[in-house]
């Protein structure tokens, strides 16, 4: 990454801080020990860098409030969960939410909170770094984290200023101590003099940012992922939808929710209980519906694993494959493979569909913890429809397996690029060198998976990144290692599985894609189709082709097969 994009959208600190949390502002500069001179220079810096005279909060001390309000602090935990433990919030937030009984207003304010500081922190750390008098890491992380928090309210939320400063204050009061509480009302006070439109105008300007670092200052992406997605939309003829997939990824991402086909006595009968709820019917997509406020827990059959929060894209690829026309039906059983299963959600509406129709399906997860929860997903399911094989994915073909799958889903680990909306911290997290690792391990599952496939079967590669080095790139590799494979037009078997509005949003190979196999594949985008960004691409061994490809031997590897960790439930992480 160059130095402006480094400048424009940085990281937030990492760093391993057990036993570090300190009742202070800032850490201790060399050479100020115990003097008084030192003791002076260190108040004068933590009530706003020495300069300006002492800047309290607008508050009197009597009035000072000392405890912080709840949504605040569970937003500031979470935050706390994620720079400190490298939590995933989705996961952390609910649970934080429950522990403190949130009532639905407070729930709401808790969440806008959390997921929109963590959507800008690349942005508000460049803010705060023009108004703080030392580099950034110089600071406390319980108090960097408090400054985002308290940033976000000022710069991008309906909060007043004095509610956000004051706000923000009792909460270091409260959770830090009173020594840091100067800083940060000071550094806020800072912060609030301009809007957010300000400070990314003047900072572009002193940084002499343009082109794809600008906007990666001004939407709070690394300028790496801008110029990624510019790349990957015009592949798909779109290179001029920049700014609005942008301001897509940082909208609060909807609830979608799916319906296990068969599962329950009336068909369809979880989803008008949704409805009833509050909950409105896809149009996009059969058996999908919207969830915008509420407890999704209390809806009924969301217990029982009959009704369950999906992404309608990670919805959509699935139906896809399962309503793909074989060259040659009716040859006894179908037999299907996830082969990266984890932790399930794709795994439980593939068997659902393969129920419905006779066929059985072999969900494989190496983790036997997780291989545990594909068990769990799959509950609700008919047992005769599905077995969970617990093994490297890479070595499926080193097992008997008949005369092959007509059916593989590879839904790959990757950067996870696709779902912004749903997993604002995955962005700093990411960086460029991901990518090798990953790239490597989709090659060796989808050559595991070729090896593996029935003749006249349909292989479906389905990454939640639009990065091409995942997408686009990775299917011509293939291709050119299997030339017997068939590259399909993926758009006619996604508009088969949707509804009429659904398959209207699918235009034909658009204008202007980058190769003929870009043309062929599918990409959904946010700004678009209203999910994460999902890739599909789907490919056939022809019934007679005789096998051109050469032996391939999977190499081991120390990287887990988190699919559904990256693309749909970021509950794990891939180690890199």
């Amino acid at each position: 990454m160059s130095h402006a994009g480094r400048d424009s959208a940085q990281q937030p600190s990492r760093r391993n801080e057990k036993g570090r949390e300190r009742n202070r502002g800032a850490k201790s500069s060399p050479g100020q020990g115990k003097s008084g001179q030192g003791r002076a220079d260190q108040r004068r810096s933590d009530q706003g860098g020495g300069t300006g005279g002492r800047r309290f909060s607008a508050a009197a001390p009597a009035q000072r409030k000392r405890r912080a309000d709840p949504a605040r602090l569970t937003a500031y935990t979470v935050l706390r969960a994620v720079s400190r433990d490298d939590a995933y919030a989705n996961l952390t937030l609910p649970a934080e939410i429950r522990r403190r009984r949130l009532d639905k207003r407070d729930a709401g304010f808790a969440t806008e909170l959390t997921y929109g500081t963590l959507r800008g922190t690349g942005t508000y750390d460049a803010i705060l770094s023009a108004c703080v008098d030392r580099p950034l890491d110089q600071l406390d992380a319980p108090v960097l984290d408090a400054l985002r928090l308290g940033a976000h309210q000022l710069l991008n939320m309906r909060v007043e200023t004095h509610a956000a400063v004051d706000e923000t204050v009792a909460l270091v009061r409260a959770e830090i101590g009173a020594g840091p509480s100067g800083l940060v009302n000071a550094v806020l006070r800072k912060v609030s003099a301009r809007t957010l439109q300000d400070w990314t105008r003047t900072l572009s300007a002193e940084r002499d940012l343009s082109g794809d670092d600008a906007l990666a200052l001004t939407h709070a992406h690394p300028a790496w992922v801008v110029r990624a997605l510019r790349q990957s939309l015009r592949a798909d003829g779109r290179g001029d939808e920049l700014e609005a997939l942008l301001r897509a990824n940082n909208a609060a991402p909807e609830v979608h929710l799916v319906e296990l086909p068969g599962t329950s006595s009336v068909e369809g009968d979880r989803l008008r209980s949704a409805q009833e709820a509050g909950a409105v019917a896809s149009s996009a997509l059969t058996g999908a519906a919207i969830f915008r406020g509420g407890d999704i827990a209390r809806l009924p059959g969301t217990r029982e694993g009959q009704l369950r929060v999906q992404d309608i894209g990670s919805q959509w690829v699935t139906r896809a494959l399962a309503a793909a026309e074989l060259p040659d039906p009716g040859q006894g059983a179908e037999r299907w493979l996830d082969l990266c299963a984890g932790p399930g959600g794709k795994a439980a509406l593939l068997a659902a569909l393969a129920a419905q129709r006779g066929a059985t399906v072999l969900a494989n997860e190496p983790a036997a913890h997780r291989a545990k929860l594909v068990s769990q997903a799959l509950q609700a399911v008919d047992h005769q429809a599905w077995t969970v094989r617990t093994g490297d994915g890479r070595t499926i073909g080193e097992e008997p397996t008949g005369t092959g799958f007509q059916r593989i889903l590879v839904d790959a680990p990757c950067t996870g690029l696709g779902a912004l909306r749903r997993r604002p911290e995955a962005r700093w997290r990411r960086t460029p060198g991901d990518l090798a690792g990953l790239t490597a391990l989709q090659h060796e599952l989808l050559d595991a998976a070729v090896g593996a496939l029935a003749p006249g079967g349909l292989l479906a590669y389905v990454t939640c990144s639009p990065h091409m080095a995942e997408t686009v790139i990775q299917v011509d590799d293939l291709l050119r290692r299997h030339p017997e494979l068939e590259l399909l037009d993926a758009h006619g078997p996604m508009r088969a599985a949707a509804e009429d509005a659904g398959a209207q949003l699918l235009r034909d190979a658009p204008a202007g894609a980058g190769s003929q196999t870009a043309a062929r594949c599918l990409q959904l985008w946010p700004h678009i189709h209203g999910t994460d960004a999902m890739f599909f691409a789907l490919l056939q061994r022809p019934v007679d082709a005789k096998d051109a490809s050469a032996s391939h031997q999977s190499q081991k590897s120390d990287q887990p097969q988190d699919s559904d960790d990256v693309a749909e439930h970021p509950g794990g992480r891939i180690a890199l």
